[in-house]
């Protein structure tokens, strides 16, 4: 071989070995992210910071939820060396067993099974590294870490990382506030950037609907480590380093002494108050009876301990009845008839209807003369008679399309009010009610096969009607209002910001002021007159309106309802109650609300008999 070959030869080989380490840098250092991350382990490390999540107040700017710090023992199993696992199982007070446990349910935690689209065989995928941190121990308190720490550097790869957990200053509002859970997988793959395996999130409750905005900003410190693992410097300086930020404090509406004085009076009692500020749509109180302590859920120990005991309680305890039971409304959903009735203007505020029982049952009462007084009495044949005119307007020769004409203009019209659809309430499980419309009939009974006479038990809150009773506080925030209302919400305030925007739009309904007032009127009566079905609601020197319902219950005794709100000419509150199984709305949940009136009105009770009264009254027997 000539020289000139052999120089082309040894170029060949030059050009083609550079090509091939071109290619492998360009695999390592684009293609495979496991050689990215190899490299960033070698050279630095970043040390994330987590900040503590945000405080919670209430309207009176008391501490309601707030951090209390406990310890997390961290590992990262490539720096671990010669782990005696005797020596370390002492040192922590567990078994020896526990310790190889304890990798192993590490690393099932972060396994996943993925289906393979060609052979549809499951495949087991691992995204636990060597080189990450893992909590190894979680949630332990200061005395547990101060007598594990002393001895930690002789177990390398072992290290302590404080955390913050939550406290709840008052044992009140356990469905309102939620509780702390450790993540799980599908969350830590929605979010890998800011969570790890370990970490703590909302779970439910305002922890759950705030979770972005109570976690904060987590920081980063980067360091320079040797090849044994030992820090040599901070990275760059500590330019590139970022401050942890904790999540903005959220400022409630709720009062946390109303909230625990209705607590209180519900104890023994299954059902829910729900206290609304009418100018605002911001929930002064919410309460689900039977209630818990929410100190009970925190850290994962706690749960574990208490939360089968919840579930497997009887009563419900972490069902949330303010939002979640639907509930016939029975006799307050009067009101709302009567509103529609007035603005479609098939009667007037002097209309007159006699109380006709063979029509539809009622009690002895005189004939209602006027709206007024048919709220007042509560005169089932009132209204029987006023929602016909509602629905059979005589649009269609043919009553069956009459009514299905009809009931379309009436569903429309209890939608405005914030029924059958859901509040957009700051607060996840809510649910809409059941407001009956054409297409819920034509499937059980088919098409133009029905007409009022079918359906004629929703005209007095019963028959296929279902409300939640946030629904039943907002109706009477919306009367109070005369005929608008701003979505139901907990957080007045997050950090200096406000609420969030769409709390702050206002909602009309479909009917006009003027006609709330002969209502209203109708409402005072029945506290506040003779024959009135709510006088164990009346307060000396408040002038409130309100009405009373008694939702029948195919399977038991009937429901106590009642709505109201004060002061009638300057509304600072609106309140539904709702208690299972206690008869008359008039007998319990009337006087439950007028007490929590005004308690946050006044902040005292001057009916000392009453207050002892529903104290001490077991209702569960």
């Amino acid at each position: 071989m000539n020289l000139e070959a052999r120089r082309l030869v040894f170029y060949g080989l030059f050009v083609a070995i550079g090509l091939i380490y071109s290619m492998r840098l360009f695999y390592m250092q684009v293609v495979d992210d496991k050689w990215k991350e190899r490299a960033a382990e070698v050279s630095q490390k970043k040390l994330e910071i987590k900040p503590p999540r945000g405080i919670i107040f209430d309207r009176n700017h008391k501490k309601v939820v707030s951090n209390q710090t406990f310890y997390n023992l961290m590992f990262i199993e490539n720096n671990i060396e010669d782990l005696d696992t005797h020596a370390f199982a002492q040192l922590l007070n567990v078994p020896d067993s526990f310790i190889p446990y304890r990798f192993n349910e590490i690393r099932r935690k972060l396994d996943r099974r993925t289906r393979s689209k060609i052979t549809g065989n499951d495949t087991v995928v691992n995204d636990y590294r060597g080189y990450s941190s893992y909590a190894f121990l979680t949630q332990l308190t200061q005395d547990e870490i101060s007598r594990i720490a002393p001895r930690l550097s002789r177990f390398k790869g072992f290290y302590e990382q404080s955390i913050s957990m939550r406290n709840y200053p008052y044992p009140y509002g356990g469905n309102i506030f939620g509780y702390l859970n450790e993540i799980r997988y599908k969350e830590l793959k929605a979010d890998p950037v800011f969570y790890n395996q370990g970490d703590y999130v909302g779970r439910t409750g305002l922890e759950n609907y705030y979770e972005k905005e109570l976690r904060g900003r987590k920081g980063v410190h980067y360091i320079i480590k040797s090849a044994r693992g030992g820090i040599v410097e901070t990275y760059a300086g500590g330019a590139l380093d970022t401050a942890a930020e904790q999540g903005p404090p959220l400022t409630l509406g709720l009062d946390i002494d109303l909230q625990a004085y209705g607590e209180k009076l519900m104890v023994n009692k299954k059902g829910c108050i729900v206290a609304i500020e009418p100018s605002t749509g911001e929930i002064l109180s919410l309460v689900s009876a039977p209630s818990y302590d929410p100190n009970i859920m925190v850290g994962s120990r706690k749960i574990k301990e208490n939360y089968k005991k919840l579930v497997n309680d009887s009563l419900k305890p972490l069902f949330a009845r303010p939002l979640q039971a639907e509930y016939p409304p029975g006799s307050i959903f009067k009101l709302v008839q009567a509103l529609v009735g007035l603005q479609e203007g098939v009667i007037t505020e002097h209309t007159g209807f006699p109380c006709t029982k063979s029509m539809v049952g009622c009690h002895n009462h005189p004939n209602a003369q006027n709206i007024q007084d048919a709220v007042k009495m509560s005169c089932n044949p009132y209204f029987y008679y006023e929602v016909k005119r509602i629905i059979q307007q005589g649009k269609d020769k043919s009553i069956f399309k009459d009514a299905a004409q009809g009931l379309d203009l009436w569903e429309k019209y209890m939608n405005s009010f914030g029924l059958g659809i859901k509040l957009g309430t700051d607060i996840y499980g809510i649910r809409s009610g059941v407001i009956p419309n054409r297409a819920f009939y034509n499937r059980w009974y088919g098409e133009y096969r029905w007409a009022f006479s079918t359906i004629r038990s929703n005209s007095i809150g019963q028959g296929e009607v279902k409300v939640t009773p946030l629904q039943m506080a907002n109706l009477a925030a919306i009367i109070a209002n005369r005929g608008y209302y701003y979505t139901p919400h907990f957080v007045k305030s997050i950090g200096d910001d406000g609420p969030k925007e769409e709390y702050l739009e206002r909602h009309n309904t479909m009917v006009e002021a003027k006609h709330f007032e002969p209502v209203i009127e109708g409402m005072r009566r029945v506290i506040e007159e003779a024959g009135g079905t709510a006088r164990g609601a009346f307060i000396d020197g408040i002038t409130m309106a309100g009405k009373t319902g008694t939702a029948q219950n195919p399977h038991g005794k009937d429901h106590s309802v009642f709505i109201a709100f004060a002061p009638i000419d300057n509304p600072k509150i609106a309140i539904a109650v709702f208690v299972e199984n206690a008869g008359f709305g008039g007998t319990w949940a009337a006087p439950i609300a007028s007490l929590m009136i005004e308690k946050y009105l006044r902040g005292e009770i001057t009916n000392a008999h009453k207050e002892e009264r529903i104290l001490e009254a077991n209702l569960l027997e």
